[in-house]
């Protein structure tokens, strides 16, 4: 196992009813820039109780946020932030507002050129305004971890930027909050957690039992409690379930001291970005992909996997853990295939040359880029 230093200074906060300690947990006096997305909280009775719990504190409301948020729309976010002099934000919705809201948490204090350059340089980061939220949809993880994956319509770019100051000050997770989720929803969060899993599991064994058992433990709660989810969509201890499994599945613990991936998500964003696809489900068609792919770099945890999540043990199992992982994603309605989708190869040369061109390889051993990427693309095909 490698050596590694670990802190997450989040507050969570879990279970029913616990929207209510918003009143506690945002500070006194606060000026609140309350962000949300399409205007779902405001039918399953979130919006309400979110303002009932700040019915004593000033806040500025900003709806809109997309489901792959985008920077032209933040950005009017970023203004309001600025005019008003908000001092708080709080996010009210999926894992997508609270990615939208940690941009805006730094955007609004960046004085050093275009806020874009947050993503696409290295640039130094010195304040944000700190924000809490209140999740309604399990998947991104992006309530326990410092990270955010942000879309810009104008260049047609998907990219992610972490900071430490973006971490949540708190997180409530009421999994009452889940249960008007559509099914389409559901299997998305789910899809989602499981490759953040796989991303930080499928590499090689370096010794570590404790990251590998956990992800496997966090692996088969979601194979066993995600189609339950979809039949009983009000169950809470499924819903709970599932909830803290996707939390976990990105806060950092499993990623501790061992290899990671991410090539999946990096090819995954691309798609995403040209085409329009939800997030999980371009991590459905092409994790069977990167996995087929990198077989030989990663058989032996493909073996371990497939014997202690599917219980298989032939001579085969590599090839059969591949998949049996993309049947189940096809269990929850997911299509696995890129011409399923409506995609062929049009754009796969503009996709591999956009990591050639940000000089990015990827993968555990950086050893995927430009040809690498189109070969994996191909193999997502049919």
């Amino acid at each position: 196992m490698l050596n590694f230093i670990y802190h997450n200074p989040v507050k969570i906060v879990f279970g029913k009813g616990s929207i209510s300690e918003l009143t506690n947990l945002v500070p006194k006096n606060s000026k609140i820039l309350m962000t949300y997305g399409g205007g779902s909280i405001k039918k399953n009775g979130v919006y309400e109780q979110v303002k009932n719990a700040l019915k004593n504190f000033n806040v500025i409301e900003f709806g809109g946020i997309e489901p792959n948020p985008k920077y032209e729309t933040l950005m009017k976010a970023v203004e309001t932030c600025k005019k008003e002099n908000i001092d708080f934000l709080l996010s009210v919705g999926g894992g997508s507002v609270l990615d939208g809201t940690k941009f805006i948490a730094v955007a609004a204090k960046y004085e050093n050129g275009d806020p874009w350059d947050i993503l696409t340089k290295d640039v130094e980061i010195k304040d944000a305004i700190p924000l809490g939220d209140v999740l309604t949809l399990p998947a991104t993880g992006s309530e326990m971890n410092m990270w955010a994956v942000i879309s810009r319509e104008s260049t047609k770019e998907k990219l992610s930027f972490g900071h430490p100051l973006v971490y949540p000050k708190f997180s409530i997770l009421d999994p009452e909050t889940t249960f008007s989720l559509s099914e389409w929803q559901t299997a998305n969060g789910i899809v989602d957690a499981f490759v953040h899993i796989v991303e930080q599991y499928m590499t090689y064994p370096v010794n570590a039992e404790v990251q590998d058992r956990f992800a496997e433990a966090l692996m088969t709660i979601l194979i066993q409690e995600g189609p339950k989810a979809l039949k009983n969509p009000n169950d809470y201890d499924i819903r709970a379930n599932i909830m803290w499994t996707a939390t976990q599945a990105l806060n950092g613990n499993i990623g501790c001291g061992v290899p990671q991936d991410w090539a999946t998500h990096s090819i995954g964003h691309e798609l995403t970005a040209f085409y329009g696809l939800d997030h999980a489900r371009t991590l459905a068609i092409v994790l069977p992909g990167v996995l087929k792919h990198q077989k030989s770099n990663k058989e032996a945890k493909l073996k371990q996997y497939a014997k202690r999540i599917w219980n298989y043990e032939g001579k085969d199992a590599a090839d059969k853990a591949i998949e049996f992982t993309e049947q189940f994603f096809r269990s929850l309605g997911m299509k696995t295939k890129l011409k399923e989708n409506g995609i062929g190869t049009e754009k796969f040369d503009e996709i591999a040359e956009r990591f050639e061109k940000r000089g990015q390889m990827l993968g555990e051993h950086q050893n995927i880029g430009k040809k690498e990427v189109k070969e994996i693309l191909h193999l997502c095909l049919e």
